[in-house]
């Protein structure tokens, strides 16, 4: 059930691009506005790691996820019935907090039920059933919304959320049978923050979460949708097609990638870094393609894309086995944090570099600042992360 709330995360962070051309006709959104939209749920979703960190610590996960709730279905309901964009934005803003602790409820409980080994595969499995998700927002919720309209498309999807979380917490269970919890206290707010923060492989994971998810984040969400509609000539389900195919690559890379990691490799770091330079590769490819190809080419691109932005998971991984058990809660968090706040951030500085409102630019060559922006931010993290030590959990396990 974890893994199907995370679902509902995962739809409601890309659902404004499959949607955004109804809200510039209906309600008058500009770029900036959309901008904003897409932005302002993942703002609030990183301002509440830290908390999510400590609620997580002192409470467990699931007491946590039952609390965000309340903000998650209160947030749809307001988005399902705003009728000016400030409304949107607010609806927008409660919906990031109560989707914030979607996935990493569901870490935590992954690091105390189950091994080592098996953490990178299984958190993939729960990321790629979240993924499902991804692709609601697109061709699905385009079909939704042309028979049924936005607005009951998504109390549709409110109706599903507290279905979702009242199974949770009747069938949830912070500890295995039997388990010994940590009977220690807890580090503080700041004594757990002071070691992060003078950590460099802290920093250079982060950075390397913040500019990979960011950016797929960015493009999934609000920028590839203008980018097929106006940049490739598609139609809107062709566009969604090709958001769906992104998607399935995603999706597919988790698992492997994770049982990669934990199995053949036994390595962190080596995955993430193929992933960051390949993901990187093909924004350089983006970014000097004149020509718009035919939509059979574009989908197993996209689809080869979402491939190599995928492995995640496997920071999380990293960085909880560079830190001691009573600390793995608010690592993971202190993560998450920069991960989503790199899809806000991503998604307003790639609206600041086009030139213009999205649908006056024509053909590829007017979004070629947003190929050009994710390279550069994805070479940078990739040189970052190559001097982060690998994990030694995984070698120690096999001796």
């Amino acid at each position: 059930m974890g893994s199907l709330n995370f679902v509902l995360s995962m739809f409601y962070r890309v659902s404004s691009a499959v949607i955004s051309p109804t809200l510039i006709s209906e309600l008058g959104f500009t770029s900036v506005q959309l901008s904003d939209l897409a932005a302002v749920f993942f703002y609030a979703f990183a301002l509440s790691q830290v908390p999510i960190g400590l609620a997580m610590d002192r409470v467990g996960p699931r007491a946590t996820m039952g609390f965000l709730a309340l903000p998650a279905i209160a947030g749809v309901l307001l988005f399902a019935s705003g009728r000016t964009p400030t409304e949107l934005t607010l609806a927008r803003a409660l919906l990031g907090i109560g989707m914030s602790g979607n996935l990493m409820v569901v870490l935590a409980l992954l690091a105390v039920w189950f091994p080592v080994d098996r953490f990178a595969f299984l958190s993939g499995i729960v990321v790629a059933v979240g993924v499902v998700g991804n692709l609601l927002a697109a061709t699905p919720l385009a079909l939704m919304t042309m028979h049924l309209g936005w607005r009951t498309s998504f109390l549709v999807f409110a109706a599903a959320n507290a279905v979702i979380v009242a199974i949770f917490l009747l069938v949830a269970r912070d500890h295995p049978p039997g388990h010994k919890p940590f009977s220690g206290k807890p580090p503080s707010l700041f004594t757990g923050l002071g070691r992060l923060l003078g950590m460099y492989s802290y920093w250079a994971i982060s950075l390397a979460s913040f500019s990979r998810y960011g950016y797929f984040a960015a493009l999934q969400s609000l920028w590839l949708g203008p980018f097929f509609i106006y940049g490739m000539g598609l139609g809107e389900i062709a566009a969604s097609n090709a958001l769906l195919a992104m998607g399935v690559g995603y999706m597919i890379g988790l698992p492997v990638s994770g049982f990669t990691s934990d199995r053949l490799l036994k390595s962190r770091k080596q995955v993430v870094l193929a992933a960051l330079g390949l993901f990187c590769l093909f924004t350089i490819l983006f970014s000097v393609w004149t020509p718009s190809p035919e939509p059979w080419c574009i989908y197993p691109l996209f689809l080869c894309m979402g491939f190599v932005a995928a492995p995640g998971q496997i920071l999380y991984a990293h960085i909880k086995e560079l830190l001691p058990p009573p600390m793995i809660a608010q690592a993971m968090t202190a993560v998450n944090l920069f991960t989503v706040l790199g899809a806000g951030v991503m998604t307003q500085l790639l609206g600041l570099v086009l030139s213009g409102e999205p649908s006056c630019l024509v053909g590829p060559d007017g979004f070629r600042p947003l190929w050009i922006v994710g390279a550069l931010v994805l070479g940078g993290s990739f040189i970052a992360y190559a001097f982060v030590p690998d994990s030694r959990a995984l070698r120690e396990g096999d001796s």
